[in-house]
């Protein structure tokens, strides 16, 4: 089941900072929902997201 946090309390996790979690939100990059003005971030998706995307760096940095 997906966890839904603030933006400001997924921050406070430590995944990432509060400005690049607002950057990616920005470009639409940012799984999650708007609910009024609000953006909920869904912390489960963003925690595979990140880690898929390291998976990638990883695998391009062994193929040099």
């Amino acid at each position: 089941m997906p966890i839904f946090k603030t933006i400001r309390q997924t921050a406070a996790t430590g995944l990432l900072s509060e400005h690049r979690l607002r950057v990616l939100v920005a470009k639409g990059e940012c799984p999650g929902i708007y609910t009024g003005n609000r953006f909920l971030v869904n912390t489960t998706a963003l925690s595979e997201q990140l880690e898929n995307e390291s998976k990638k760096a990883v695998k391009h940095n062994e193929e040099k």
